[in-house]
């Protein structure tokens, strides 16, 4: 671990935060993308060590929680039917539908399985050729890769019995969103190295360009993220708005091209709703026509299904950046990891899970200051 442990050095921590504070001179909003950086900023108290004028808005960046209700409820209409035997990682199985989860329907007889890949699902598939396999593939650009290559595998080798429910969602759509919004409070981005990793970075100059913001890619372990804050202070107090890619060991300006072109040829571009926030036009992927046969949505015939949130849950503020957890009022109440009322309270990836885990149960004298809440 000599190598993580390079990336979470208190000495160099307190010279980037130095550096930090040399450097800026006005107040700045940064939306951090990605659900684990969140967590990553709270369980290590970045924000907190941070100089007051930069301010760390959490982004939608979390999978689980922006899977759609609506997709949710199809998942466990269709885990609830006889002979299906419905895969899913951990995370998705507490995560609220209508009125109730992937927990409930295993323990009402429905054969819910835990599964560490989507090829354990295919492997399950081929032992049970009496059963319809189905997977729960969602996620950003960083988990379609391997699910991609499952359903292909599955038509290369005549596998009939298994399907993927996709609910897989981008990025870029999702910040063009929530620059479009009046109620924007962003001047810079974090973007998520992962995300980066497979696609690289060629569709981030245009969205840095049209409005005017930095788009730096970071990585995940605290100096990662302070460096990537480092560079996007930098930027704005320059006046400037380019992407910078400040994750250069994981992260190569083209990608990854055998799984782009594996993306490519299994899936196609769709429009996509976002929990809590809405439809982002062209913001996912559903499979293409060629592989139709292999999804679960048309398969098992799982049309519009009428969803209910509850009135309670401002998750979809959280999502977009509007609200921080501990502004809710069901927040760490009537909203806790055992009785969730969102998804962003589930999700090991989301931000009020994150808020909870490492005790940020109140607002700090200077968001109460601030807030518009």
């Amino acid at each position: 671990m000599k190598y993580m442990d390079e990336f979470q050095d208190p000495a160099l921590a307190a010279r980037l935060l130095d550096d930090i504070r040399a450097t800026v001179t006005r107040p700045w909003a940064l939306m951090e993308v990605c659900g684990g950086q969140t967590h990553s900023i709270i369980r290590h108290g970045l924000d907190q060590l941070l100089p007051e004028e930069v301010e760390l808005i959490h982004g939608p960046g979390c999978p689980v929680c922006v899977t759609p209700l609506e997709v949710i409820d199809k998942a466990l209409e269709i885990a609830s039917r006889p002979g299906v035997i419905f895969c899913s990682f951990g995370d998705m199985l507490r995560v609220p539908g209508t009125d109730r989860d992937l927990f409930q329907v295993r323990s009402e007889g429905g054969d819910v399985r835990v599964v560490y890949s989507p090829l354990d699902a295919l492997r399950i598939a081929r032992e049970n050729p009496d059963r319809e396999v189905v997977f729960f593939g969602i996620g950003f650009e960083t988990t379609a890769p391997p699910n991609a290559m499952t359903v292909h595998q599955a038509a290369k080798h005549s596998i009939r019995n298994f399907s993927l429910l996709v609910s897989h969602v981008l990025v870029p759509p999702a910040i063009e969103a929530i620059m479009q919004s009046p109620r924007c409070r962003v001047q810079g981005f974090l973007a998520a190295g992962h995300v980066c990793s497979v696609m690289g970075t060629g569709q981030y100059p245009d969205l840095a360009e049209r409005f005017g913001v930095p788009i730096v890619v970071t990585g995940f372990e605290p100096l990662d993220i302070l460096e990537g804050v480092r560079r996007t202070v930098r930027q704005l107090e320059r006046g400037e708005h380019r992407v910078e890619n400040a994750y250069q060991r994981a992260v190569a300006a083209e990608g990854n091209p055998a799984a782009r072109r594996m993306l490519q040829d299994v899936f196609e571009v769709t429009d996509r709703a976002w929990r809590g926030i809405g439809v982002i036009p062209g913001s996912g992927w559903r499979l293409s026509e060629r592989y139709r046969e292999y999804d679960a949505e048309h398969r098992f015939q799982v049309g519009s299904i009428a969803t209910r949130e509850p009135e309670a849950c401002r998750s979809g503020e959280v999502l977009q950046g509007l609200l921080k957890p501990h502004e809710c009022e069901a927040f760490g109440t009537t909203c806790t990891p055992r009785s969730p009322l969102g998804a962003t309270m589930v999700s090991s990836e989301g931000a009020c899970a994150a808020y909870y885990l490492y005790r940020r149960l109140e607002l700090p004298a200077r968001e109460k200051e601030t807030s518009v809440v």
